[in-house]
């Protein structure tokens, strides 16, 4: 199995998920900055020239969200539970996530983060904008979180590692937290989880 990777959220979410259930397999990075990701035998991979991708005996998986998904079913992980209507509360959130909340946190790491690694400078209204956009939808999650442990309850599962996955970033994103208790918790005890704070390879 091997599991092509670059440092940042996505292939960060699908190599947590990988270390986080014992998955082997065999870690190949790919240097965005060499354009690697744009060469031929990585587009017959993944013909959108992203990270992560996954080989999987045969089966070639790209999206983070489906690449974690396979992973945790693969070894019948709970990280995807094994009851129908929990599963699709992890698709709720899953899509909450991808249509509104990494929208506002992305657009803050692509601005604090991306543009200066890419020697762009940030762009004020970008920031403003994704600011405004970030406080209401943290909000949400902080009320979600006020009695809850993890967002389906007392059990960690895909869901909490979807969400989550820009808060790792949060301190170099400037993303807005300190105003939501419950989601400052819920992101320090994500963060204790072994596989969540350091998803990487050894080098």
């Amino acid at each position: 199995m091997q599991l092509y990777y670059f440092h940042t959220p996505n292939p960060r979410l699908a190599c947590a998920v990988a270390r986080h259930v014992g998955v082997a397999c065999d870690h190949v990075h790919v240097d965005l900055g060499r354009g690697e990701h744009r060469r031929p035998g990585y587009l017959a991979l993944n013909p959108n020239g992203k990270v992560p991708t996954l080989v999987d005996d045969g089966i070639v998986l790209w999206e983070a969200a489906a690449i974690a998904c396979h992973l945790a079913r693969k070894v019948g992980d709970p990280l995807w539970p094994a009851d129908a209507a929990r599963q699709t509360e992890v698709v709720r959130w899953l899509s909450w996530e991808l249509a509104h909340f990494s929208r506002a946190a992305g657009g803050l790491y692509f601005e604090h983060v991306i543009k200066p690694w890419m020697g762009a400078d940030a762009d004020p209204a970008k920031i403003e904008e994704s600011t405004a956009q970030f406080h209401p939808l943290a909000a949400i999650l902080d009320g979600h979180l006020r009695e809850r442990t993890y967002l389906l309850g007392d059990e960690l599962t895909l869901a909490d590692f979807f969400v989550a996955r820009m808060l790792p970033y949060a301190d170099e994103a400037h993303l807005p937290m300190q105003a939501y208790p419950a989601l400052v918790r819920w992101n320090e005890r994500l963060m204790a989880l072994p596989a969540w704070r350091d998803p990487w390879p050894a080098a």
